[in-house]
């Protein structure tokens, strides 16, 4: 068996340079919506493991950190790539609650991340999702919105929300979405995880141009821009595999 087939059916993401041409690349964070690439692999299993504690306070920081910056997306008006992306484009559109439809467009996605990342991972995503959808929409209730330019929403929204989410890596979470789609495919067909994040994000972008002001699609895409460098530099197949 050659090595473009066995890393076909190996779902350990390769390190760089590993394999021949034909190889698939290995699993990496995409540039809006980045995907738990070390979650189900030998590396994280190899790793020593959170304690519960550890896990508790960590996945804690990462509700809070994540649902703040996706607060500042929603108070601001804005929208951000991913599944995210599409609840506050309802949200802003047709007046839907943040959390509940966050909730209810990753349904689909953790039948998918049950047979891919395992049972602990889909699990913690799926309150991880439940929680900050939910703090999101109390956050209006508990702080008064501050003023803010939508060039700062935009990045203050998408580095916290960006920390947020590399907390949640860290932890064997995620916030669902098309990251877990994206890894499957890449893992079972080959297919670059990070095209299929950018070609989805992409198409949301252009489909928000119908429904808000081309400024705002603007600021969204400069929030997305800064949601994925904090992503990037702070999370790299082999720096780090948190478990």
């Amino acid at each position: 068996m050659n090595t473009a087939v066995s890393a076909l059916s190996d779902p350990t993401p390769l390190p760089d340079g590993a394999g021949d041409a034909g190889s698939p690349p290995p699993v990496t964070s995409g540039p809006l919506t980045p995907p738990p690439d070390s979650a189900g692999t030998p590396a994280a299993a190899a790793t020593a493991r959170h304690t519960v504690a550890e896990d508790v306070q960590g996945l804690l920081l990462a509700t809070l950190t994540a649902s703040l910056g996706l607060a500042v997306f929603a108070d601001g008006g804005l929208v951000i790539g991913g599944m995210a992306g599409i609840a506050l484009m309802l949200h802003h559109a047709l007046g839907w609650a943040f959390g509940l439809t966050f909730v209810l467009v990753n349904l689909p996605f953790y039948w998918l991340a049950a047979r891919r990342m395992g049972w602990e991972f889909t699990l913690k995503t799926f309150c991880a999702v439940a929680a900050v959808g939910w703090v999101a929409d109390a956050l209006p209730r508990w702080v008064s919105p501050a003023e803010m330019s939508p060039l700062y929403a935009a990045i203050v929204g998408g580095a916290l929300t960006g920390l947020g989410i590399l907390f949640f890596i860290r932890h064997r979470a995620s916030l669902g979405g098309v990251g877990i789609l994206a890894v499957y495919l890449q893992r079972s067909r080959g297919w670059s995880a990070g095209r299929i994040q950018m070609g989805f994000d992409a198409a949301l972008m252009t489909l928000a141009l119908l429904l808000f002001e081309p400024g705002q699609v603007l600021y969204s895409a400069i929030g997305a821009a800064v949601l994925s460098l904090v992503i990037m530099f702070n999370h790299r197949p082999g720096r780090y595999m948190g478990v």
